[in-house]
């Protein structure tokens, strides 16, 4: 079938194929580090506990055949392993079928981990992550042509990422309508970077001009996708500079970098290539796949593109277990005011406000007033980001914010690795407590007059002092247990 391959998209597919296994390896690799701590045999939502309440069918993956810290370590680490083959183009020198196959690896091995993830995993570029990974399986490798259909449900999820993203905002906070949520975005965005602070710092015509900008890039430009070259080159090129533009301004994961692998498969580079390879014919075999996998990607499409057009429309769900095809979205609502939570602990007995209360700093999210946020995308520090949604209610972090405090009073070692400072390193502190403040960007008069890039306010208390447990020997002790 002659219309099957589309030639001249070779190092389309190379490029975005490559980007995707860097992606990968950001991905396995905070998986690796961050694991125990989390959702480990002893973490803060242990896996096993997971796996006992919830059925098969609700999240099927490999730890449902068995779990121990061991083994995640194992997936994580391997999956690691399998995506810097992967950047190195080993699948390419492999036959169709082994390069495939390669490729199915680093997805199963990471829907596995997202499926026991929790809320630690709730976020929109997990699901992108292996519906884009899905979709790269049958791309094909090396010298096989790449197949038309799979680079035009590429460019649907593209359309959706995008589409989605801002319909939710259209439909969603009055201040886009009225271009002004940029006012107050980039100091109230999850996990400010470097350069959040002069982006608020903008003249209030730029925020406007970036907010209309936002509704061209997300609500007009997607359609353009599927128009002819070079058209379509350009809307992915205008959506790769929008992507950007949110890199230099935030803190997003691998969201923005992924977008921008995904506009890259939409360029034409023919121009670019100097002398394309020899590309074979595909085999029948393998047009019979793509054929099937496509059909059932228009299947599974129905949900979200129904929800696309819904008024009720929903962001970052996924309407089958295996994350094949979603729905996305992001900041349907501009929060006005950053609130924070500072976690505090003191050693000694009397947990007043005379006592010496030793804050507890994060990689990521502001705490020291002094200290200029970190440029962490595409790594993503998971507990910094569940930290904002706590601020922002109690109920985000009803499930594990309690088990978090109590590894803290245990000086748990695996916690503290995922904070960037820990104010008693002999030994851990008698109580715990948390308070919220708000956090605003300085001006620059402030800054120069202070050294502080944020300014912060108290306004009240998140967890009471809580008290460091007993050890088990005097737990049994005291209350009767035990032989």
């Amino acid at each position: 079938m002659e219309w099957f391959a589309a030639d001249g998209y070779w190092l389309s597919r190379l490029i975005f194929q490559r980007t995707l296994a860097v992606i990968y390896l950001v991905a396995f690799l905070a998986a690796a580090l961050q694991f125990r701590a989390l959702i480990g045999e002893r973490g803060i939502l242990p896996v096993p506990e997971l796996l006992r309440r919830t059925p098969w069918k609700a999240a099927p993956g490999l730890f449902r055949l068995h779990y121990s810290d061991r083994f995640f370590a194992a997936v994580a680490w391997t999956g690691c392993a399998v995506s810097v083959a992967l950047i190195a183009g080993v699948d390419g020198l492999l036959p169709l079928w082994g390069g495939m196959l390669l490729w199915a690896l680093p997805w199963a091995l990471y829907l596995s981990i997202v499926q026991v993830g929790q809320v630690w995993y709730g976020f929109g570029w997990e699901s992108l992550l292996l519906e884009a990974g899905f979709l790269a399986v049958f791309l094909g490798t090396g010298d096989s042509a790449p197949p038309v259909l799979v680079l035009w449900l590429l460019r649907w999820l593209l359309f959706r990422l995008e589409f989605g993203a801002g319909l939710i905002k259209l439909r969603g906070d009055a201040c886009w309508r009225k271009l002004t949520c940029l006012d107050f975005h980039h100091e109230t965005q999850p996990m400010p970077g470097p350069l959040s602070w002069f982006f608020h710092r903008l003249p209030r015509p730029v925020h406007r001009v970036e907010a209309a900008a936002n509704h061209v890039t997300q609500l007009l430009v997607p359609f353009l996708l599927f128009t002819p070259q070079p058209v379509a080159s350009a809307a992915a090129a205008l959506m790769v500079l929008t992507q950007l533009w949110l890199v230099a301004s935030g803190n997003f994961a691998w969201l923005n970098w992924l977008t921008i692998a995904l506009a890259l498969s939409v360029i034409d580079w023919t121009p670019l290539a100097r002398q394309p390879p020899a590309l074979t014919a595909p085999p029948l075999w393998y047009e019979v796949v793509v054929i099937a996998v496509t059909a059932l990607v228009v299947v599974l499409s129905y949900r979200p593109a129904r929800n696309l057009l819904s008024r009720r429309q929903v962001m970052n769900r996924s309407f089958d277990p295996l994350h094949l095809v979603n729905t996305y979205g992001a900041f349907g609502s501009i929060s006005r005011m950053r609130l924070e939570v500072v976690v505090e602990g003191t050693a000694d007995r009397v947990p007043d406000e005379n006592a010496d209360w030793r804050e507890y700093g994060f990689r990521g999210k502001p705490g020291d007033p002094r200290r200029l946020p970190r440029l962490f995308a595409p790594y993503h520090l998971r507990l910094d980001w569940m930290m904002w949604f706590a601020a922002l209610s109690p109920a985000y972090a009803r499930s594990w914010f309690g088990p978090f405090t109590e590894r803290l009073l245990r000086g748990d070692r695996d916690t503290l690795r995922l904070l960037a400072r820990n104010p008693f390193p002999g030994g851990p502190p008698a109580h715990i407590r948390a308070r919220v403040f708000h956090y605003r960007f300085t001006d620059p008069h402030e800054l120069r007059a202070t050294g502080r890039w944020w300014d912060r306010t108290y306004v009240r208390e998140f967890l009471r002092p809580v008290s460091r447990p007993l050890p088990p020997e005097r737990e049994d002790r005291e209350t009767g247990r035990g032989t």
